[in-house]
């Protein structure tokens, strides 16, 4: 194979790859734009005992469970919203430090009663509600 078959060859390949990429960022954005609002019928607890759910006793810690973002605020509340950016399904992230969610990939934020404080997003999150009993964390619609 000489030097121009091989950089034709690379540059096919390369050309297959990003198209093929292409292809299936399209579907993930199609998919994720239409999964903007938060799961109905909300209705699970959490047992605050269990190590997996151990981040939700210090105040600031958050945790994704059922397409829901349960965090403790610095003020050592319980709150819940879903877990999808209303612009475009992004996973959110809590951001104690901040009292916000915050969507990493166009950067919109939320306030913890999930109410949209910068955007591009327009519509506020689902928000939640939260009851805890003993080290039972309720979360419901």
């Amino acid at each position: 194979m000489d030097r121009k078959d091989f950089l034709n060859s690379m540059g096919m390949s390369a050309a297959a790859f990003a198209l093929i990429n292409c292809i299936g960022c399209k579907k993930n954005s199609e998919s994720s734009s239409s999964d903007t609002t938060g799961p109905t019928g909300v209705n699970f607890t959490l047992d605050l005992s269990l190590a997996a759910n151990a981040t939700l006793l210090s105040n600031g810690g958050s945790l994704v469970s059922n397409g829901v973002i349960i965090a403790k605020t610095n003020a050592g509340a319980y709150i819940a919203v879903q877990r999808s950016c209303t612009h475009e399904s992004y996973t959110l992230t809590y951001q104690s430090a901040n009292s916000r969610f915050y969507c990493p990939n166009h950067g919109a934020t939320f306030s913890e009663n999930g109410a949209v404080t910068n955007g591009p997003a327009s519509r506020s999150l689902t928000v939640y509600n939260t009851q805890l009993t003993g080290t039972t964390l309720k979360v419901y619609s």
